[in-house]
């Protein structure tokens, strides 16, 4: 029994301090708000549906996995950003040197900022990418790349800037 009372008074003492959660989100108490400010699309290409789609997915994950208040301007966070790259390239050639896969691969560079605790500010450059097979065309899988590639942006950036991994 006293060993249940131990776990429960441990479990108890680590949720209500407020700087860590089972989320796996290290926030401070004090800080309440974020804003994700649009997510500008400066690539040479450009995918016309990318840029709302990776700024609606960062509210969202904010949303679903935090308690911060979602605020349009001077949020206690704040994250911006813009594509900078969305490109394809062939990474795998065959013996006949015909590309057999192609890469298309999406970078974002994000600029974040905790107005309540500087020292967390960064910018910093993410990545992410999906293969497909040089038999399809880009136009045929593109939506199908992009919503994977978008899941994985948002995921790196919201463990960048509320996870400290």
């Amino acid at each position: 029994m006293k060993k249940y009372l131990y776990i429960i008074a441990v479990l108890f003492i680590l949720t209500s301090c407020g700087i860590y959660s089972f989320s796996g989100t290290s926030i401070q108490p004090d800080v309440t708000s974020i804003t994700v400010y649009n997510i500008e699309n400066r690539a040479m290409r450009v995918n016309p549906a990318l840029s709302n789609a990776l700024t609606e997915e960062l509210k969202e994950k904010y949303r679903r996995f935090t308690k911060l208040r979602l605020e349009n301007d001077r949020g206690d966070l704040q994250v911006e950003g813009q594509i900078t790259s969305y490109e394809t390239v062939s990474i795998a050639v065959t013996a006949q040197e015909v590309a057999a896969q192609n890469r298309l691969t999406v970078t974002v560079k994000v600029t974040f900022t905790n107005v309540k605790y500087p020292k967390e500010n960064f910018e910093k450059n993410f990545a992410a990418f999906e293969d497909y097979p040089s038999t399809s065309s880009l136009d045929a899988v593109e939506a199908r790349l992009v919503e994977s590639i978008v899941k994985k942006l948002v995921e790196e950036i919201f463990n960048a800037t509320v996870a400290n991994w």
